[in-house]
């Protein structure tokens, strides 16, 4: 349908025709040239903090040695090693549970456990630790019942932090295994159970191998998002390396010291990433042609349906469901109780930041997005294919990292300007809301980036050879024919770098200006001071916020059957997949 109107519109004329040999020449050099500096411009703040290890602070790690970094590298491994395992056995679990077996609730189950994406792990601690905690209502019914020295499990330990982010980044691990389990062929299942082989035996041997990549990409989604947390573990009492960076810094303000303990937050991101490739081994996803793709679901029936229905219901709600509920509760009570205090005047002043600041990231990295996708159909394939590549290291790299990578380059640029007599040192490092906005370009620019290149996928290269066999130049055809066909999913990348924006909480704690709050950090500062009837409204916020791209995931699972079309691949792929991106 919007042929005939390029043609028309895109017809060169006759001077146009004299230049269209020198803008050619020009496109060819533009486009890379502009997707290599977006790159760069993402690349360059992790390099900023990575050559701190060529001049190390001797003195910095010998007084962290000898404090607290031996027993923060210990519990940064043992935390990541739980996790993973928890997260891939609830994960696989419940995928299997789900692709092998129909039982009363199995098709609502199968999109509502994909709710907890859109809880942010900070909030479900805070309201882990005030409801099962030592003071929380809970325990005191426990110690009631069966006295005041009855045992508990300790809640505020490792292991409930193991069992929140567990909670919270299960679904990661689970999309991806639905999704290998619906592309692989069912037939060697059944020729195993055939020959004899149990349930669990067949899936062990036949299964599972097959579901190794997807388990290894889940495994490292879910081990960075853990790596880059430092507000839900200090809830339970675990001190990490990344608590480390953010206790120097926000304690002594040492900004060398801080980025001296960043590094070692990125060579445990780097080894995420190595661990990744080798789990994964040379394994690739395969998908099965024709009707023999998938799993011929089996019913189950009393009380083996009663017990698959049991444990999903029993997920969600530990999850989801009761934290929300527990939320919804403490901010009706806060607002309308006798201890209620007019929360809703600075309720909307931190959530006009949070949208600011959203919004921005969102324009921002979805206009870079655009560029760099465009540049693969105008500039050479190799140097935009590696630019699209080097402009999603932010995506794989811990935020603590990024917020001091950026503060790095931010304090040599204003040290540039002082030096050439701008009379502006100190002013875009410190107390900035251009080198915060900054930091979250850098780091969510991977999602919008994966949204456009599916959008533009769907364009036929075709259409744009056709465009330019008819003269048009290519900003005229990005104007005209890539942005109209591709709209539906660089709307997608927009809403998904908000809400990516809107939870993020470790940039903006390190980086915001004074007096800028949002309500990820309204929220994480008063559970940190214990007050969570207060900590629950802006909570909610980011909540209902976070459902909008979890909807669109729920939305394709509903259609899984038909194919998908660019803003639910897109989806799939930038909150189902994230490792792909850096590995």
């Amino acid at each position: 349908m919007t042929t005939p109107e390029v043609t028309h519109e895109l017809v060169p004329t006759a001077r146009e025709r004299v230049h269209l040999g020198i803008g050619d020449q020009v496109s060819r050099l533009g486009w890379p040239s502009a997707s290599l500096l977006f790159a760069a411009l993402v690349v360059i703040p992790v390099l900023f903090l990575a050559t701190s290890l060529l001049r190390p602070n001797a003195e910095v790690w010998r007084q962290q040695w000898d404090t607290r970094l031996p027993g923060q590298i210990v519990s940064t491994l043992v935390l990541l090693v739980g996790v993973s395992l928890g997260t891939v056995l609830l994960g696989s679990g419940l995928a299997w549970l789900l692709s092998a077996y129909t039982f009363p609730g199995a098709r609502l189950f199968g999109w509502l456990l994909i709710a907890p994406l859109a809880m942010p792990s900070y909030v479900l601690g805070f309201v882990t630790v005030s409801v099962v905690g030592f003071t929380g209502p809970i325990q005191g019914w426990w110690r009631n019942q069966f006295g005041a020295d009855a045992w508990f499990p300790d809640t505020e330990s490792m292991g409930g932090a193991i069992a929140v982010f567990t909670l919270v980044l299960y679904p990661y691990v689970y999309l991806l295994a639905r999704a290998a389990l619906r592309d692989q062929a069912h037939g060697a299942y059944d020729v195993a159970r055939s020959l004899g082989a149990g349930p669990i035996e067949a899936a062990r041997r036949i299964v599972l191998p097959l579901l190794r990549p997807a388990l290894a990409a889940g495994a490292g989604v879910v081990m960075m998002e853990t790596l880059t947390d430092f507000a839900t573990v200090q809830y339970f009492g675990v001190d990490t390396v990344s608590v480390g960076v953010f206790r120097i810094w926000r304690g002594t303000f040492d900004r060398d010291a801080a980025s001296e303990i960043a590094t070692l937050v990125l060579a445990f991101a780097l080894m995420i990433i190595g661990l990744e490739r080798v789990l994964r081994g040379r394994a690739r996803y395969g998908t099965a042609a024709g009707a023999d793709a998938g799993f011929a679901p089996q019913r189950l029936r009393g009380s083996r349906a009663a017990i698959a229905t049991t444990v999903c219901l029993a997920v969600l709600t530990l999850s989801f469901l009761a934290p929300v509920a527990q939320l919804v509760w403490w901010a009706t009570s806060e607002a309308v109780g006798p201890r209620g205090t007019p929360l809703f005047s600075r309720f909307l002043g931190y959530l006009q930041h949070s949208l600011l600041l959203a919004g921005v990231t969102a324009i921002v990295c979805t206009a870079i997005a655009v560029v760099v996708t465009n540049a693969s159909r105008f500039g050479q394939p190799r140097i935009t294919r590696l630019a699209a590549r080097l402009t999603a290291v932010g995506y794989a790299v811990p935020g603590p990292v990024v917020a001091i990578g950026v503060l790095l380059m931010l304090v040599a640029v204003d040290g540039l300007l002082g030096h050439l007599g701008t009379g502006l040192p100190g002013v875009i490092a410190t107390g900035s809301f251009l080198g915060l906005a900054y930091a979250y370009v850098v780091r969510f620019l991977a999602p919008g980036l994966n949204a456009t290149e599916a959008g533009l996928g769907q364009v036929s290269e075709e259409v744009t050879i056709s465009a330019r066999s008819l003269g048009a130049r290519p900003m005229e055809i990005v104007r005209s024919v890539h942005l109209p066909l591709s709209r539906t999913s660089i709307v997608t990348a927009l809403v998904l770098v908000a809400v990516d924006a809107l939870k993020e909480l470790p940039i903006v704690l390190l980086l915001r200006p004074f007096g800028f709050d949002t309500l990820s950090v309204w929220t994480y500062l008063l559970a940190s001071e214990s007050r969570y009837e207060q900590a629950a409204l802006p909570a909610l916020a980011i909540i209902v916020v976070a459902l909008v791209p979890v909807g669109l995931l729920s939305r394709q699972l509903r259609m899984s059957s038909a194919p998908e079309g660019p803003a639910e691949a897109a989806t799939i792929g930038t909150w189902g997949g994230r490792t792909d991106e850096f590995v």
